[in-house]
Parts: C-alpha cells; sequence; structure tokens
C-alpha cells in the first residue's frame, strides 16, 4: 500500500514538473518570438524592453518555485545554487529594470534578454525531455555546451545593467531610507547595487565551473549515439 502511495505520489510531481516545465519552455519561446521580431523590425515598433517586459516579468518571477521545487526534494538541483541564480535575475528584473529607464534602454539588456532567453529555451525542453524520459541529444549537448558563451553574456548584460541604474539611485535615492526615521535604521539602495556587484566576482567562478564539471559528467567524452 505505501509502495503504490509512494508511486501515486511520485506520478503526481512528475506530471506536475512536466506541466511547469513546459509552460516556461512556452513562455521563453514567446519572449525570444517577440526579441526576434524587434531585431529584424518585423513586429511592433517600440523599445525591445517595452515589448518583451509583460512576458519576461511573469516568467522569470515564476521561477522562484524552482527554488521551492528544490527545497521540498522535488528535483535534486543545490538549493543554495538555484536560489542565488533566480533571486539574482529577479533582482535584476524587479529591482533594477522595472524602475531605471536608463537600464532599459542600456546594451546590458539586449545581451541578458539574449542569453537568458537562449539558455531557458533549452534548459526547460531538457528538462522536459529528461521527465519524459527521453534522451534527444542536441539538447543535452546545447543545454551542457551552449553555457560556455551564453553564461558569461548574461552576465556582463546583468551588471551593465545596474551599472546603468547606479547613477540614477545616486541621484534619486530610489528605495533609500534615510535617519532619523522610527526604526531607527538607514539603507542605501546605491551601495546595496554595489556590493552586490562585487559579490558576483567571488560567486560567478563557482557557478560557472560548476557547470563545466556537469558538462563533464554528462557529455564528457560521450560521441552521440552512444
Amino acid at each position: 500500500m505505501a509502495s503504490k502511495q509512494q508511486s501515486t505520489s511520485h506520478a503526481a510531481v512528475s506530471a506536475y514538473l512536466i506541466a511547469y516545465n513546459t509552460l516556461q519552455t512556452i513562455g521563453w519561446s514567446l519572449i525570444g518570438l517577440t526579441m526576434a521580431q524587434s531585431f529584424v523590425g518585423a513586429g511592433p515598433q517600440a523599445p525591445l524592453y517595452e515589448l518583451s517586459k509583460g512576458l519576461l516579468n511573469i516568467f522569470q518571477t515564476a521561477a522562484v518555485l524552482e527554488v521551492v521545487h528544490c527545497a521540498l526534494g522535488m528535483v535534486r538541483s543545490s538549493v543554495f545554487i538555484t536560489a542565488f541564480q533566480v533571486a539574482s535575475r529577479i533582482m535584476v528584473v524587479w529591482g533594477v529594470l522595472h524602475p531605471i529607464k536608463d537600464s532599459q534602454q542600456s546594451l546590458g539588456f539586449s545581451l541578458l534578454l539574449i542569453a537568458w532567453t537562449v539558455t531557458e529555451i533549452i534548459r526547460y525542453s531538457y528538462y522536459v525531455l529528461n521527465l519524459a524520459k527521453l534522451e534527444v541529444y542536441p539538447i543535452v549537448w546545447c543545454r551542457y555546451t551552449l553555457f560556455i558563451v551564453l553564461y558569461p553574456i548574461g552576465v556582463a548584460g546583468e551588471l551593465l545593467c545596474m551599472y546603468r541604474a547606479l547613477p540614477v539611485i545616486g541621484r534619486t535615492g530610489l528605495y533609500a531610507l534615510r535617519l532619523p526615521n522610527k526604526y531607527n535604521f538607514s539603507f542605501d539602495y546605491q551601495y546595496a547595487l554595489v556590493l552586490i556587484m562585487l559579490a558576483y566576482i567571488p560567486v560567478f567562478p563557482q557557478l560557472y565551473f560548476h557547470m563545466f564539471a556537469q558538462r563533464r559528467k554528462i557529455i564528457g567524452g560521450k560521441q552521440k549515439g552512444e
């Protein structure tokens, strides 16, 4: 009886994860289509951020669920690594891009949107296939190879957006809390953002080389068809 219940529970979790990853694949594919149309001038004529922000805000924010998946043991990924990656992106989306127009218009936004979109389409497609117990080697190869270029591009884009935001934050006092106040506490968002940018120095190499380790584990030395 217990074995049957466990089997049912596992099937329900698998069905949920397939649905979640399928929806994310569709969402990021729509972002990719919007971005491609913008680049070739085939879609509505508006800044790239304005065209993509609705879908970007929804599907990137939904990634918070992935931290929950890790914490509940639904997937085997590291809670720390997943939380850092998701938090850093959500901070960029809501703490930098959403309130600060200068960051929306920077080269950094185009870079991060390209890197994030390609990465996520591949990543979520890979998860769907993996959950369905299907191995499509080109997707596996892309998942564990294209990050070599896409990850640094995405990080560079994030940092450029933050850099463009710093003068505006300093000038406007965005999200700042000055003394004296009833909480007897001060907060300077500009300094906080600088600290976040500096945190990329020790953290990025760890995450980047972790992916190389995963690549060696998954496809290192393996040829197509083996």
